[in-house]
């Protein structure tokens, strides 16, 4: 580090690359201003402490790798913090904003600051929120609640087209957050692309569970969720199988109920389509590092006093996952440079989160992350015991590239536990933009490929 910070004392008007380069995602210090002295010489030691407690943090005898990755983004949190990006005498750009607007970037930070704060501590979503209300400028697509029960209401979509497909199509999505992900936008609507194509379409909307829903299970899910739509989208299109899609937690409640399906011999589904769901839990991403026994006791305890995990608390974990981009660079952004980014769709939609029963949440957690026992066959729905193998439909999996919930590597794992054939197609962007992306987005690739029942 004392060699690099000389080099950089004696030549600082280079501009070059410097000797230790940031990671391929971390932008913090992309303007030239960051490649001058004295903030060079910021940016170099606070990459060179960021490498080394990296790599202080790995590969230690004795030390299970999940309390290593644990310690890791401990130090993660603490160094992303301590940034220089993060403070004006240090953020050569905060400086340059001062100078430009005589302070009065700091004035409206402090301004966004305080805003930020009442709406936090009213419970209002963040500003601009506003601007996307579900049924008027997202959610749009037509369609109409057709059954309800104490758990969802199931949405029929109304068809654009004189001819539709014959098989219709049903989609569970997550009920960690609101159902209409996949009707966003008029451009970016799965749901409208699909009715445009000739599809009739059934949506879940799950229900925002309070104390009263204390009690609902896994298994209430599955069949008052997943099977109660089932048993209704058949009941209005009586006679073809009915594709069945899901996303994120979703796929994976939908996947323990195709699974019950194909172990009772029940025949009712053409095919599984399967979004950013896995259905083992080895690799499941960062979101392990706030699951183990000790945080998961921790987390029933809670939810079991109140009957429920509040969804500000599932949200600022996620968070803290990815906080030199959901916080850090916020901070940056609106309250030292007195900017504010515009809130698009997506993010307005993932501020409309929902809570989490406690007995599904702790299941949850406890049989499908902790204890794996769907992957390895112990999963029990009533008296029947599932596993992936029991599923009989072909299975459509996607992960995508950058995707930290549901890592693309685990998703694949659907080819090597089902035995059906499985088409996987690996796309870029993360957990949610790689997934709702429109046809012919211009910054958006895939692969695909095929794994065929029973061979090696």
């Amino acid at each position: 580090l004392a060699g690099y910070l000389s080099a950089l004392a004696v030549d600082h008007t280079k501009e070059g690359e410097a000797p230790i380069a940031a990671r391929p995602e971390d932008h913090r210090f992309d303007d030239p201003a960051w490649r001058k002295w004295p903030y060079a010489a910021y940016a170099q030691s606070f990459l060179a402490t960021e490498q080394l407690w990296d790599e202080l943090t790995k590969g230690i005898a004795g030390v299970s790798s999940h309390h290593l990755d644990v310690v890791n983004f401990g130090v993660r949190q603490w160094l992303d913090m301590i940034s220089p990006s993060n403070f004006l005498p240090t953020n050569p750009e905060v400086i340059e904003r001062t100078r430009e607007t005589g302070g009065q970037n700091l004035i409206t930070g402090a301004q966004h600051f305080f805003a930020d704060l009442m709406r936090e501590t009213e419970g209002k979503p963040p500003e601009g929120a506003e601007h996307f209300r579900p049924g008027h400028e997202v959610a749009v697509t037509p369609g109409q609640v057709v059954y309800r029960n104490e758990l969802i209401e199931l949405i029929q979509y109304t068809p654009s087209t004189e001819k539709v497909h014959p098989e219709p199509i049903l989609i569970v999505p997550a009920w960690i957050m609101k159902y209409y992900i996949l009707d966003l936008s008029p451009k970016n609507s799965m749901v409208r692309y699909l009715v445009e194509q000739g599809h009739t379409v059934f949506m879940i909307s799950w229900i925002n569970p309070d104390e009263e829903e204390r009690d609902f299970s896994l298994q209430t899910y599955v069949e008052k969720g997943v099977l109660a739509a089932l048993d209704a989208v058949q009941a209005i299109v009586p006679g073809p199988k009915v594709h069945a899609v899901g996303y994120c937690i979703g796929g994976t409640l939908l996947s323990l109920a195709a699974a019950l399906l194909g172990k009772t011999g029940q025949d009712r589904l053409a095919t599984l389509t399967l979004f950013a769901a896995q259905m083992d839990f080895t690799e499941a991403g960062e979101i392990l590092l706030f699951v183990d026994d000790s945080q998961v006791a921790f987390l029933k305890d809670m939810m079991a006093e109140r009957g429920y995990l509040d969804a500000g608390e599932m949200a600022g974990a996620f968070e803290m996952l990815r906080a030199n981009d959901l916080i850090w660079s916020r901070v940056v952004h609106d309250y030292l440079m007195g900017e504010r980014r515009p809130i698009n769709d997506l993010m307005a939609w993932n501020a409309d989160a929902t809570r989490m029963p406690y007995q599904m949440h702790s299941q949850y957690l406890q049989k499908l992350f902790l204890d794996n026992d769907f992957s390895q066959g112990r999963f029990e729905l009533g008296d029947v015991t599932v596993a992936p193998p029991d599923i009989t439909t072909p299975i459509f999996a996607v992960g995508a590239e950058r995707d930290h919930v549901a890592p693309w590597h685990s998703v694949y794992k659907a080819t090597l536990l089902s035995d059906v054939d499985v088409t996987f197609l690996l796309t870029s962007g993360g957990h949610n933009a790689g997934i709702i992306s429109e046809p012919g987005h211009p910054h958006r690739h895939y692969r695909i490929g095929d794994h065929r029942a029973n061979s090696s």
